[in-house]
């Protein structure tokens, strides 16, 4: 039980990141932006909150740095992407690049530690937290356990991205801003004709998009980490598109979808060079892999036929 809830645990930890930045590619592209831009995005941002939290000591000034830099490289495919009717795809590896070089480069000249950021106190991280009565249910058989071991324990980014899961679903399907934001994913001349500005309307979506992935970067550098390092998305931006493409752009089905990647996340981190019965020590590499192997299983085509929004990657010209 106590190992089954340990694993359950990592893997509500490794999905948190994932799930916020494929709740983020969600918004993008049922307004019809593709963004394969999540990875870059997600590293500013990481860059950004651990270098904002080791300079000033507060967590939540580096949350604020986090979706800041996030948004504003957000725009930028927003301006290639929507103003500037540029290829989408082109866009958003050219923001990967760019977020992964400057990182290094600004890590560099104002911390001179190899582009690491500096190891950051206590205080200036989003530190778990212990719900009501944790402790006095623990004794309850069973569901104590999960109550405080997987329930309980987490930090404040972790609830918030699980709150926006539902949160997502009530905008997108039951508030004017997701009809239309659904609407010009769908068929934007529509959109147009009826008075609503496609423009105004993408950019709104990317803008959410930029927040959220600030959230998986800041959770990544000053939640689970003390600090931020080189590479430390290691392709999860690539993952969440993965797992949205999985659930086929529907928010339920995207959580489940980053719960299934974050346990194979967690069974990399928790039997890496761990000697298992009739198989041995399973190489570290093999179980580094595992997440990635499945992406390229799932996208091979074993989660049946996935229709992206008609009009996503299509620039839209208002007719004149």
């Amino acid at each position: 039980m106590e190992t089954l809830l340990q694993l359950l645990d990592l893997t509500v930890r490794s999905a948190v990141p994932l799930l916020l930045a494929c709740l983020a590619g969600l918004y993008s592209e049922r307004a019809g932006i593709f963004d394969i831009g999540l990875e870059g995005k997600m590293l500013g941002a990481a860059f950004a909150a651990g270098a904002a939290a080791a300079v000033t000591g507060s967590a939540w000034l580096g949350l604020g740095a986090g979706i800041i830099i996030s948004v504003a490289l957000a725009l930028v495919h927003g301006f290639a992407s929507i103003t500037s009717k540029g290829n989408q795809i082109v866009s958003g590896v050219a923001i990967n690049f760019i977020a992964a070089g400057a990182a290094i480069i600004l890590g560099n000249a104002w911390f001179s530690a190899g582009g690491r950021t500096p190891q950051l106190p206590q205080d200036a991280r989003f530190t778990p937290i212990e719900l009501p009565l944790a402790e006095t249910l623990n004794v309850i058989p069973i569901l104590g356990p999960i109550y405080k071991e997987l329930i309980s324990g987490h930090n404040l980014i972790a609830y918030f991205a699980f709150i926006m899961v539902p949160v997502t679903w009530w905008v997108l399907f039951r508030t004017r801003f997701g009809l239309r934001l659904r609407a010009v994913g769908e068929n934007p001349a529509a959109v147009d004709t009826a008075g609503i500005s496609v423009t105004w309307a993408r950019y709104r979506a990317v803008i959410v998009c930029g927040i959220l992935c600030g959230f998986a970067g800041t959770f990544l550098a000053i939640g689970v980490s003390a600090g931020f390092v080189k590479d430390m998305t290691a392709g999860r931006g690539f993952i969440a598109l993965a797992a949205l493409i999985f659930a086929k752009w529907r928010p339920v089905a995207a959580m489940w979808a980053c719960l299934l990647f974050g346990f194979l996340g967690a069974i990399e981190i928790r039997y890496q060079g761990v000697a298992l019965p009739l198989i041995g020590t399973v190489p570290v590499q093999l179980m580094q892999a595992l997440p990635y192997i499945l992406t390229v299983i799932l996208l091979a085509g074993f989660i049946g036929k996935a229709i992206p929004p008609k009009a996503g990657g299509v620039p839209y010209s208002k007719e004149r």
